[in-house]
């Protein structure tokens, strides 16, 4: 069968390759692989940032994006031929440490878990995969192909769990957030807070172009810079990872105020601050600062009934862009208007 594969380490090594049928070991459930989502993290695993291979292959499957249909599942696990599915991304490590063993395994604290499409397990970017139904998650057939949305809604569902969690340290009723970064995690992070009821301002230096207009269709209101926010915000989710605008943005935070570190910026960079100021400003407001990866599989859940609250044409519209897995390198060359970008693994 075909498969979007690489050679992790190796920079240029994307290619479509024939793999074989996915191992019995990889879960009991058959799935027809529909949709995968690419993101930034595909985009460092191609260049040979970082990634592993399963044990004993050289090449590696990606796509931790995932939405397939069912075609085999023994009774009992709650699937059936035909359902749609998408796949949790990481495995606990098999000591287990006593994260792991909670099933918080996006808190693991050895580093010993295993990812599909990531580290030391093929993804789910290929013509057919196998998922432990633990680790599978039932996609209502209304949510059809968006399904593909799930696991990028996941990281912004954990994400405000954290930011809830770290508010209830103290009287917390946030009005205003700050999302900055307009690309799928920073707009779907949007999504939530105005199902929140919050005011939203999304700030990207994109001036045109689907971006604006998606954010002013939620009711959100888009920046093109800093200087433009006229209110201060209680919430800010940072999803772009350069440090300079981290920086700015922390030093915005209210007292009490919650910034949530959600982007990492893909190349080398630094940045001079005074940081013995902002430690001062974050200290004396009681602002904190916390950050967040992955997700367990109640946000994927939780990522589900997200998406099904929202509008239909406004998901549609995130989707800017599907490429066939017969030439899928092409998605990872980015277009101007290129917001979320999947590969079509039936052509």
């Amino acid at each position: 069968m075909r498969a979007m594969t690489i050679t992790p380490g190796q920079a240029g090594s994307a290619t479509v390759d024939e793999v074989p049928e996915p191992p019995a070991a990889d879960g009991s459930i058959l799935v027809e692989g529909l949709l995968t989502g690419i993101c930034g993290t595909d985009l460092e695993m191609v260049s040979g940032v970082f990634g592993s291979g399963r044990y004993g292959s050289e090449r590696l499957v990606l796509g931790h994006e995932s939405l397939g249909r069912v075609l085999e599942a023994p009774e009992g696990t709650g699937f059936a031929a035909g359902d749609l599915v998408a796949g949790v991304v990481r495995r606990p490590d098999p000591v287990p440490c006593p994260a792991c063993a909670r099933g918080e395994w996006d808190f693991c604290r050895n580093g010993r878990y295993t990812e599909r499409g990531l580290k030391e397990m093929d993804g789910y970017g290929s013509e057919r995969w196998r998922v432990d139904p633990y680790f599978a998650v039932p996609v209502p057939a209304e949510l059809g192909e968006l399904g593909v949305l799930v696991e990028p809604a996941s990281i912004l569902t954990k994400a405000w769990e954290q930011i809830d969690q770290v508010g209830a340290r103290s009287w917390f009723a946030p009005q205003h957030v700050l999302v900055t970064g307009a690309g799928p995690i920073g707009l779907l992070a949007a999504v939530i807070a105005r199902q929140r009821g919050y005011d939203v301002h999304v700030l990207d230096r994109v001036e045109d172009g689907p971006k604006p207009e998606l954010v002013r269709a939620l009711g959100g209101t888009y920046l093109t810079d800093l200087a433009q926010l006229d209110v201060v915000p209680d919430v800010v989710i940072e999803a772009t990872g350069v440090g300079q605008l981290v920086y700015d943005c922390a030093a915005l935070l209210p007292p009490a105020g919650v910034m949530c570190l959600a982007g990492i910026h893909p190349g080398p960079a630094s940045v001079d601050v005074q940081l013995d100021a902002l430690v001062r400003q974050l200290v004396v407001r009681n602002a904190a600062l916390v950050g967040t990866v992955n997700a367990g599989k109640r946000h994927y859940v939780d990522a589900v009934d997200v998406l099904l609250a929202a509008d239909r044409d406004w998901l549609c519209r995130l989707v800017t862009r599907t490429v066939p897995l017969s030439c899928w390198p092409d998605a990872l060359q980015r277009e101007p208007d290129d917001i979320k970008v999947v590969v079509d693994l039936r052509r």
